[in-house]
């Protein structure tokens, strides 16, 4: 309750009750009334900046997920686009050059997609940057894609030209290897088992008992069934033609004579550890007129994508040759 107030009058010589005009009191009113209102204002300005309502918190819980599912289907795109690039090394490093076809040009991949409306219309969007990246990847994919199919699509043309060129071009392993678990050594500079020195293997050594099986790669004709004290010991060598030749070294048993005609995956011998050989093993070589190649490359009618890759590193992995 208001407390009352008095004022001495001087003309009556009495105190006498204070009373506000109605101006005073109406001002005093509008003041009230316009600090509550700014009061209000900032409490409404407070409120709406630090505290969210349920559909504003629901929003930014949405755009949280949609943010990170953004994220998670670019690096899938990433992905694909890795394993795309895979497929080009393989078509440019392995079919062309068994079909003797001049490699996809590099230009021919390289384009730039930024310049276009539609990044000009990402730009102006909430998280421009990661739809931006996310679109240039996928426009990307798309463009590869196309010019891998193409490139394919040229490949199997100058295949079904070349059906019986290609049946004597080294497609599959020499022994049954499905695991990838018997390649010992690659080719390339390995440590010499018995000189303990840095020589040049020729070839790959495939580890396995004694006994298993040995199969031509090709179609071709046994050039030679050779028996030596050291070096591949029993080997035999087949000539397919085109330039191609392969070896295969330090067998136990002989299948086939020389001048026999032989077809891909026909049985030829048996694994062995005749000649300069530490344990039973395959010595796998394959020649091209002369000049010898890595037969990791010619893998590849047996294999899938994943599991070439997988052989590919087996097979660079610098350790001790068994021969």
């Amino acid at each position: 309750m208001a407390k009352t107030k008095y004022f001495f009058n001087p003309k009556t010589l009495s105190y006498e009750k204070y009373k506000l005009s109605r101006w005073i009191l109406f001002l005093r009113g509008i003041g009230v009334f316009s600090f509550s209102l700014i009061l209000g204002f900032i409490f409404f300005l407070i409120f709406n900046r630090f505290v969210d309502t349920p559909t504003e918190k629901k929003m930014k819980s949405e755009n949280v997920d949609f943010i990170a599912e953004l994220e998670h289907l670019n690096q899938r795109v990433l992905a694909m686009n890795a394993e795309l690039e895979k497929i080009r090394i393989k078509d440019n490093t392995v079919y062309r050059a068994i079909y003797e076809s001049a490699p996809v040009a590099g230009n021919t991949w390289k384009q730039s997609f930024q310049n276009s409306e539609k990044y000009d219309e990402l730009r102006k969007l909430p998280n421009a940057e990661l739809l931006s990246e996310l679109n240039m990847n996928l426009d990307k994919l798309s463009h590869d894609y196309k010019v891998q199919s193409a490139s394919f699509d040229q490949l199997l043309s100058i295949a079904q030209n070349k059906k019986d060129y290609l049946s004597r071009i080294p497609a599959i392993q020499p022994v049954s290897n499905r695991k990838l678990e018997r390649i010992g050594s690659g080719f390339g500079y390995r440590t010499d088992p018995f000189y303990r020195t840095q020589r040049f293997h020729a070839g790959i050594d495939f580890t396995a008992p004694r006994g298993v099986e040995v199969y031509a790669t090709a179609d071709g004709t046994v050039e030679a069934v050779n028996t030596e004290i050291w070096g591949y010991g029993q080997h035999i060598i087949i000539n397919h033609g085109n330039g191609f030749t392969t070896l295969y070294g330090h067998l136990s048993k002989f299948k086939v004579k020389r001048g026999q005609k032989v077809t891909r995956g026909m049985l030829i011998g048996l694994v062995g550890s005749t000649g300069k050989s530490t344990a039973p093993h395959l010595h796998y070589e394959v020649h091209k007129n002369g000049e010898k190649l890595n037969p990791a490359f010619f893998f590849y009618n047996d294999l899938t994508n994943e599991e070439y890759q997988q052989m590919l590193e087996r097979a660079s992995a610098p350790n001790q040759s068994f021969d």
